[in-house]
């Protein structure tokens, strides 16, 4: 599914600020792949990564298929004059295939917190059903004033296998409140306003829990 002199995209797995690198195929084995020098993809100017930098890879197949793994620069070669950096290549049963057009939903509880902009909702913590960058389901206590086409400011805590947690806080609409059980209702929110890195939080995240699910042989 991946051929010599495709166009691989890399992104950081550990910043704050998200970028896109654009490189190439050059070669390939088992457990490595082969890229040239990659550039940016702002600044169209070549980037310089360190040995251990660890990297989100995701091309295009030739059917039109995105696909992405976790991948880290473990070396450098040249082939003539071509330089080159090593990269740790994953068996496919770690890829995970991207959604195009939409972003992909995971089902996953996280703590989240709410409060409403007119502060006319009274705030709660609660936890998620699913959520993905574009928005997230939410459990609603039965007591809550909470109302369908609300602006809230959901604060989420986004739990990473490596230890990491973030922070992100967005704006979103809740599209619909609908009953759940007993105790609580749910709702969908969609994101409105939300910062390109806090985007970038969301994406890795849902591919973090994606890959989490997959090494525990748990459906998608």
């Amino acid at each position: 599914m991946i051929n010599i002199g495709d166009t691989l995209i890399l992104e950081p797995a550990h910043s704050e600020t998200p970028e896109q690198y654009k490189c190439r195929l050059v070669e390939m084995n088992d457990n490595e792949i082969f890229i040239d020098y990659p550039i940016n993809s702002k600044t169209k100017k070549a980037v310089f990564l360190l040995n251990g930098t660890q990297l989100k890879v995701s091309f295009v197949t030739s059917h039109g298929t995105v696909y992405m793994f976790d991948s880290e620069i473990i070396g450098r070669q040249k082939q003539g004059n071509i330089p080159m950096l090593l990269l740790h290549y994953p068996p496919k049963d770690q890829w995970i295939k991207i959604q195009r057009r939409e972003y992909v939903r995971v089902e996953t509880s996280v703590d989240v917190a709410i409060t409403s902009i007119d502060n006319e909702l009274k705030p709660f913590a609660t936890i998620t059903t699913d959520i993905s960058a574009g928005g997230a389901a939410i459990l609603v206590p039965k007591n809550s004033n909470m109302k369908p086409e609300t602006i809230v400011e959901p604060y989420f805590v986004l739990p990473m296998q490596n230890g990491e947690y973030y922070y992100p806080k967005v704006k979103a609409h809740v599209k619909s409140i609908f009953h759940h059980n007993e105790t609580h209702n749910k709702a969908p929110l969609e994101f409105l306003e939300v910062s390109p890195a806090d985007r970038q939080l969301f994406l890795r995240f849902c591919f973090d829990r994606q890959l989490s699910f997959r090494k525990k042989g748990l459906e998608l």
